[in-house]
């Protein structure tokens, strides 16, 4: 199997009206997205495998990737859920299959074997993670067959992730950036708004284009016009003292963490 490339995607966490889900698929597909992540956890598979299915797209020419849900992480849920999932999106197979977070039923050297059966099987392509810390990942690394296609975590310009990006590098695999306009601050940032006025962009693309210019792969969850204004990140090439600037702009907190109520439902 060859290595994925992942391009830009389309995040559909939130998108927890199947009509919205449904539509905001095709639209991203129709718009020129190769690339639609969903998981377990978001409620939402059937709704996006409509979309899929209903799009003009051929299926081949997309990426679809999904994520086992914590509590389904002991070996024998991780095969039967990871199937369960297919039925919801309509496929015979996912391009990408990740681990979700490293918690609660998650054990490494139980888990990731499962994945590793069920790549063997057919029911995906590839081998993900998610939210690993280095150590994690290299712990998987070294246990997994399959090599790591993709490791998906929080990444944009007030979380920069340097070290999971230089650990992508060391291991060859795409770090996938969800969040990347921060769960909406980025779009209200002070700092991103100074930049993107110089530049004349809109500060969403700003960050977006930045993410690729680092060489991660961010996975903006939009809606209406901004499925479309997203995608035209992938066109600009900011100017090096643009991404300087982001590259120089203070840290702030995560936005998204595991204990969070919307990750206990």
């Amino acid at each position: 199997m060859p290595p994925l490339d992942l391009p830009i995607g389309l995040g559909t966490s939130g998108l927890d009206d199947p009509e919205t889900c449904t539509d905001t698929v095709v639209a991203a597909l129709e718009a020129g997205y190769r690339h639609v992540d969903t998981a377990q956890m978001y409620d939402n598979e059937a709704a996006v495998g409509e979309g899929i299915a209903e799009s003009d797209v051929d299926r081949d020419e997309v990426v679809v990737a999904t994520k086992i849900h914590p509590e389904n992480l002991a070996p024998e849920d991780v095969r039967e859920t990871a199937r369960e999932s297919l039925g919801r999106l309509g496929l015979d197979r996912v391009d990408l299959l990740y681990v979700h977070w490293p918690i609660r039923a998650y054990d490494a050297a139980a888990t990731l074997p499962a994945f590793d059966d069920l790549r063997d099987a057919g029911v995906t392509d590839h081998v993900g993670v998610s939210n690993f810390t280095p150590d994690l990942l290299r712990e998987a690394d070294a246990i997994l067959d399959a090599p790591i296609a993709a490791h998906q975590v929080e990444c944009h310009p007030r979380f920069q992730q340097p070290e999971l990006r230089a650990l992508a590098d060391e291991f060859d695999h795409d770090l996938v950036g969800y969040s990347p306009l921060g769960c909406g601050e980025i779009l209200d940032d002070l700092g991103i708004a100074a930049i993107a006025d110089r530049n004349d962009r809109s500060p969403a693309v700003v960050a977006l284009a930045w993410a690729l210019d680092c060489g991660t792969v961010p996975i903006p969850k939009a809606r209406g016009d901004h499925v479309r204004e997203n995608l035209r990140a992938v066109d600009v090439d900011l100017p090096e003292a643009a991404l300087d600037a982001v590259d120089a702009l203070e840290p702030g907190d995560r936005q998204i963490d595991p204990d969070d109520a919307a990750w206990n439902r």
